[in-house]
């Protein structure tokens, strides 16, 4: 029996999947502009949710908290009693249905948005250098969608592909542009890794639920060694330090875990291959083998690792994400592409400061087998820790020459190989998706095509919404809730900026006062003595920053939240 066939039109379609198409769609819509968002699954929120990356890297400090990522953790801060203090890989830990019922509500309220899920992306019809026309389809039906403009926020760029829009993939070498950290064309002619390699490896997460009381300083007996292909992937950190790392709330574990873990390095380039067996048993190897991992730390814990239900699917009990964790897309071939010298300390490039509509922070960081890729440090001492140097994304890496309607919104903008390794991050990836959106609905509103729209009037509208204000420039020394914020980030617009207080922090659900004695080793060593026990301190905010400074040996109250995970204080305020 044939298919149904519905045709609609919309001014603006988002291709769905990723969370850049989340968040492009709820600011096209929250700027007036209907929109249509399809996506594949039945879940919105690509890494942040449907991936299972719920304890996400990058964008952590206060200046930083901005835009929908911003809004996000203030909603899950109220919403989640044990906090989000939970794990040693981020300052963030949630389980992926609370950040996902977020994401559907904010769906829900906004009347310009019209979602269909369940749907996959067939064919994408160009007219000269335009994208007009989407075919979708499910078991049962056929969508036809006419648009004006298109926004690409699926996790592997698959407009590139169906439209046969020339882009980048894999490797660049290091003639190209000089980047630090990318091998010599020689090298990779030569070496068969770069072959079997052609993008980073990804990860199939699943997710775990501790049996019974897990505390941070538990001791945990080891049943047995790990058996191949794990053998190493509790060494050095021990069964504890392992499951911890992504530690959620009620003791639910994420594993998503690199040292020979659930990183899948089998034929990285089957996703983008166009063969559905290929692609479909690449799926199922990523599937078993991050199920198998489950098995094996669930036989080392003598069975106090289980499954957990976390996802709506009867596969594997739910443990398992309903999608991939992909951390390398195809990519445009954009006005500007953003390289590793972009987001290294000192950067220089002016051009992309002045066109940002988003920053970024994360360290650099590659998934391959072997040996870490050796990567030019983008890193510097901040709060007690360690934390990546802040970068711009351009708006001009959003859209290129070939297709004069698309705008990209995940990680398919325009990266090299080397730079993806810091762009790829959910936090960041959901504010790019908004600023493609709100360049989407001036677009339409406008009558105007993405490189015709001036960037100042995406950063001004950015920074002036009213249910998610987006920082587009970097001010180190401001934090999203400084009463001036709109006044400093709109100086910066009119490069006319100032210099900033940091102001304190609202009060936070949970938040405590604890007594301690200062012991400042370093930028990136702090220590607090209490209870006969000296702690390691940090802070996400710039005044504490400031203060600590000059309090070395001082006995303090400090207001924050306890991470028996990392194990660390993390300091919201100094009551001096």
């Amino acid at each position: 029996m044939p298919l149904s066939l519905e045709t609609i039109s919309t001014p603006v379609l988002i291709l769905g999947g990723g969370s850049g198409a989340l968040g492009a769609a709820l600011q096209c819509a929250r700027s007036g502009t209907k929109c249509l968002l399809v996506t594949p699954g039945a879940w919105v929120g690509g890494m942040l949710s449907a991936s299972g990356v719920s304890a996400p890297d990058g964008n952590e400090l206060s200046p930083w908290q901005t835009g929908l990522w911003g809004a996000l953790l203030r909603q899950l801060r109220q919403q989640v009693p044990q906090g989000l203090d939970q794990n040693w890989v981020s300052c963030f830990g949630f389980q992926p249905g609370q950040a996902e019922e977020i994401f559907q509500g904010w769906l829900a309220a906004e009347p310009n948005l019209q979602w269909r899920s369940g749907m996959n992306l067939e064919k994408l019809n160009r007219l000269g250098n335009r994208l007009v026309e989407a075919i979708f389809s499910d078991p049962n039906s056929q969508l036809q969608v006419k648009f004006d403009l298109i926004i690409d926020g699926t996790e592997l760029a698959e407009s590139l592909a169906l439209a046969g829009i020339k882009h980048r993939f894999g490797w660049e070498p290091k003639e190209q542009w000089n980047e630090p950290s990318a091998p010599p064309m020689q090298q990779l002619k030569q070496d068969p890794f770069f072959t079997a390699q052609p993008v980073q490896s990804p990860t199939w997460v699943v997710i775990g639920k501790w049996k019974g009381s897990l505390v941070g300083n538990q001791f945990i007996p080891q049943l047995k060694q790990a058996n191949p292909p794990f053998n190493d992937c509790l060494n050095p950190h021990g069964l504890l330090r392992t499951l911890s790392y992504g530690h959620l709330p009620q003791n639910w574990l994420m594993l998503n875990w690199p040292n020979a873990g659930n990183d899948w390095h089998q034929d990285p380039g089957a996703p983008f291959s166009g063969s559905k067996v290929r692609i479909s048993e690449h799926r199922a190897a990523m599937q078993n083998h991050s199920l198998d991992f489950l098995n094996e730390l669930q036989a080392i814990s003598n069975g106090l690792l289980q499954p957990a239900n976390a996802f709506p699917s009867i596969q594997a009990g739910g443990c398992l994400a309903l999608q991939a964790y992909w951390r390398e897309s195809r990519r445009l071939i954009g006005a500007c592409t953003v390289i590793e010298q972009d987001l290294l300390p000192n950067q220089k490039n002016k051009l992309n400061s002045k066109n940002s509509i988003a920053v970024g922070n994360y360290p650099n960081d590659h998934h391959y087998p072997g040996a870490d890729w050796p990567l030019a440090p983008k890193s510097i001492p901040w709060g007690g820790r360690w934390s990546g140097t802040p970068f711009c994304i351009p708006f001009d890496c959003l859209y290129g020459a070939e297709i004069s309607n698309l705008l990209m919104a995940d990680k398919g903008i325009s990266v090299s190989h080397i730079a993806n390794g810091a762009t790829r991050l959910g936090p960041l990836i959901l504010n790019i998706g908004q600023a493609a959106g709100m360049a989407a609905a001036l677009c339409s509103r406008g009558g105007l095509l993405p490189a015709d729209l001036k960037v100042r009037q995406i950063q001004q509208h950015l920074i002036n919404d009213q249910k998610a204000p987006l920082a587009p420039f970097i001010l180190e020394d401001l934090p999203w809730h400084s009463s001036n914020w709109r006044d400093q980030q709109m100086a910066a617009l009119n490069e006319n900026s100032k210099t900033c207080s940091p102001l304190a922090p609202p009060s936070e659900p949970g938040e405590q006062a604890q007594i301690m004695e200062l012991n400042i080793k370093a930028e990136d060593q702090w220590l607090g003595y209490w209870d006969g026990i000296e702690w390691p301190l940090i802070s996400l905010e710039p005044l504490v920053k400031m203060q600590m400074a000059n309090l070395h040996g001082k006995r303090i109250t400090a207001l924050g939240r306890w991470n028996p995970w990392g194990p660390w204080w993390r300091i919201n305020q100094l009551l001096l």
